[in-house]
């Protein structure tokens, strides 16, 4: 199956807000649709960790570091999912990717997220 393609990253300072986006364009509607799908980061010299996911009936949940500042969506018409990340902090830098909750897609370039202090 074609990787996911992630977009949205960028600077930003602490406090301000990104909204990352992902597309599936290579899967079908039929397939996307009832995906749960993640999203994960990596920081530097860690370990790449879940941040949030979505079921196909639209049940978010999300890691303790990010509940209450990030929102995970999803348009099933455009198979996309998003990450909409807000009162973003230092810590939260890093590389993000999209893929289901079983990690098991091929793994896109990501997005770079930097937050400056």
């Amino acid at each position: 199956q074609r990787r996911p393609v992630e977009s949205g990253g960028g600077l930003v300072q602490g406090g301000g807000s990104l909204r990352l986006s992902c597309t599936a364009s290579g899967m079908i509607t039929s397939t996307f649709n009832p995906i749960t799908w993640a999203w994960y980061r990596q920081a530097p010299g860690n370990q790449r960790e879940l941040v949030a996911t979505i079921t196909g009936g639209r049940d978010a949940n999300y890691a303790d570091s990010v509940k209450g500042r990030f929102t995970i969506s999803r348009d099933n018409a455009r198979k996309k999912v998003y990450l909409q990340m807000d009162s973003l902090k230092p810590e939260d830098t890093a590389v993000y990717y999209c893929n289901r909750d079983t990690g098991e897609l091929p793994w896109g370039q990501g997005t770079q997220v930097t937050v400056s202090s």
